[in-house]
């Protein structure tokens, strides 16, 4: 039994679950990322003199669009180079692009437009070689349950980045939260040079320099002898079949079509109740007619919102975590999503009372952000392992770069007149059409098992 086929087979051990728990800290910086901007609007709005929402919607999407199109163009690059390498790479160029956002000159928009866009690239790289990480380094038995509470990572991050991002923005201004992003992406660099290892499906099918040796160093830290070669790399799919074939042939054409547009709907409406849920509460709360709150007081209360949608979605990983071991997978993606239909009903008709609001903004999250959990659970089983990787980020991105849509005519929207309440049942709707396509995922993907059974032969007795 080589290395891999004992990881599947073992209980976990302790070296595995702190692979996961830093591969939770790194997701950190994603939530954190998405939420940051969501946070920081309203006074990035007024530092920049920004005049209509639609310039909000563009601001909240940049980072967005180059997430979309870092998981689609950079992560790849992860299977030449290896997960490590490629993790390590995406974290100095994410403090970059921190670094370059808290740095825009207030007289440049599109400056910190271009500094969102280049840190999102390398956000959108990072997720998908996280995700095949933690896919990896679980046993089989815990493998959804694994994913689940890897799924903690984006919300916990965005709903702590939500807590600071008062008091920094309180304390010195628009840009303290990306010196924080950067400050926090920093630290994380320096773990996962430390602790974070190479994948082992890589060395074995990659035999990249060292690669034997860096096999016997994870070996080791498992409790297995140390190998005199690496085992036989697997003759799969992938070297005699593209691999393009493998994601949009024949039958995988209709799964990968309802995965990507199912996690597009989700990606929606996470993206709309996660960027705008903060600037909507603080815009009601200051308008005059409502009673005209000081700015202060308003995005105190907008960003605590913020928060509670992020708690939500900890919330909806860990109720993931729990139930993916009674309830299969992709049916509990498309429960979690139709409950996200009844929470955005619920705080469309709840919005204008701030202690209801608040309340029903974790039911929000649970749907939205919790979600995104189910997504990364079940998403790597739809793939032959040969296409995983590749699959994971372009299921990734393009579910980003559609749901830059969200953000963005919403604004617009919101600029023509059309209220809060709306806007929330018209996401409520899109995540109900997200869990009727992950139905169908899953009685496509059912069907194959129930023939592979049929094909199985009768015991001879």
């Amino acid at each position: 039994m080589n290395l891999r086929e004992s990881i599947a087979s073992q209980p976990m051990r302790a070296f595995q679950k702190r692979i996961i728990g830093i591969c939770i800290a790194l997701a950190f910086v994603d939530g954190f990322e998405v939420l940051v901007a969501a946070f920081t609007s309203t006074a990035v709005a007024k530092a920049f003199a920004l005049p209509n929402a639609a310039d909000i919607g563009y601001f909240l999407s940049a980072g967005t669009f180059g997430m979309g199109l870092g998981a689609i163009l950079i992560s790849p690059l992860a299977d030449r180079i290896g997960r490590r390498k490629h993790i390590l790479m995406c974290l100095a160029l994410i403090c970059v692009g921190m670094a370059a956002s808290a740095l825009a000159p207030t007289s440049s928009f599109p400056f910190l437009l271009a500094a969102r866009f280049f840190a999102g690239l390398w956000i959108g790289a990072l997720i998908p070689s996280l995700n095949i990480l933690v896919s990896e380094y679980s046993s089989d038995e815990k493998r959804g349950t694994a994913m689940g509470v890897y799924g903690i990572g984006l919300p916990a991050g965005a709903a702590t980045g939500g807590f600071i991002t008062t008091f920094l923005l309180n304390a010195w201004g628009w840009s303290a939260p990306f010196w924080f992003g950067f400050t926090l992406t920093a630290i994380l660099f320096v773990l996962a040079y430390l602790w974070l290892p190479e994948s082992i499906l890589y060395l074995v099918e990659k035999r990249p320099a060292g690669a034997l040796e860096d096999y016997n160093k994870i070996g080791a830290k498992l409790g297995y002898p140390n190998e005199s070669a690496l085992p036989a790399a697997r003759v799969t799919a992938g070297k005699a079949q593209n691999v393009v074939q493998m994601i949009f042939g024949g039958k995988m054409l209709q799964r990968t079509l309802l995965l990507w547009f199912g996690y597009a709907c989700l990606m929606a409406a996470f993206y709309f109740a996660n960027t705008w849920t903060p600037r909507l509460v603080i815009t009601y709360l200051t308008n005059p007619a409502n009673g005209g709150m000081e700015l202060k007081a308003a995005q105190a209360i907008g960003n605590n919102a913020g928060v509670l949608v992020a708690v939500g979605g900890v919330v909806g990983a860990l109720l993931f975590a729990l139930l993916a071991r009674r309830i299969h997978p992709r049916v509990l993606t498309a429960y979690t999503l139709l409950w996200g239909l009844a929470a955005y009903v619920i705080y469309a008709n709840v919005f204008r009372s701030t202690t209801a609001a608040l309340i029903a903004a974790v039911g929000v999250g649970i749907a939205a952000n919790g979600g995104v959990a189910a997504f990364y659970a079940i998403s790597p089983s739809v793939y032959p392992t040969a296409a995983r990787g590749t699959g994971v980020g372009w299921m990734v991105g393009f579910g980003r770069i559609v749901s830059i849509l969200a953000p963005i005519v919403s604004g617009y929207l919101i600029d023509g007149g059309m209220g809060s309440q709306t806007l929330y049942q018209i996401y409520g709707v899109i995540l109900a059409i997200g869990a009727g396509l992950v139905f169908l995922l899953h009685r496509s993907m059912k069907s194959d098992s129930t023939a592979m059974a049929e094909e199985v032969p009768a015991p001879v007795h």
